[in-house]
């Protein structure tokens, strides 16, 4: 049952996260958080971070992490399985219909509409995360990692994993000392 339980969480999350994985993220942490209590927030947190950090694509990663620790290699199997095959073979059928009707004004309009909702989805997910952060190291912390985060990505336009780097040295070096 539990094989079943992983593949449609990552089926349906990877079907609906139109945009790849940043837009399958909030779809993944449902059910892998919310759903399923497989991970807690933090582990959640910790676990998007390490993926970020590491070459490819960041939704097979979660579904490889995930998969396993729920259900050893056959989970791992499962979940990537579910993550991959449906995206691969809905692409190729999509591209060839969309292609078809490249001009048609209802296919421009779906393409576009649905953009403001994954940005609510991620937006959804950044305030969930920063309320854990928000009561893990509290307000100022938080804030000022933010900020500091977000003018290395769009001002000085550092590569976000030497960014995430940064974080990790910092919370696994200053963080400790502060409690």
């Amino acid at each position: 049952m539990i094989f079943v339980s992983i593949f449609l969480s990552f089926l349906v999350a990877n079907l609906l996260g139109y945009g790849g994985g940043p837009a399958s993220i909030p779809l993944m942490y449902e059910e892998i958080v919310n759903r399923y209590n497989w991970l807690s927030n933090t582990e959640f947190s910790n676990m998007l971070a390490f993926a970020n950090a590491l070459p490819g694509p960041v939704a097979t990663k979660i579904a490889a992490y995930v998969g396993y620790g729920v259900g050893g290699w056959g989970g791992f199997a499962v979940a990537l399985i579910a993550t991959i095959l449906p995206s691969a073979i809905g692409l190729i059928f999509l591209l060839k219909l969309m292609r078809k009707h490249k001009d048609s004004m209802i296919v421009k309009g779906m393409t576009l509409l649905v953009q403001p909702v994954i940005t609510a989805l991620m937006l959804v997910l950044t305030f969930e995360m920063f309320q854990d952060s928000y009561h893990s190291i509290g307000i100022i912390q938080s804030a000022a990692i933010a900020l500091i985060a977000f003018l290395l990505l769009q001002k000085w336009k550092v590569h976000p994993a030497i960014v995430i780097v940064l974080a990790f040295l910092y919370g696994g070096l200053v963080v400790p000392h502060l409690s």
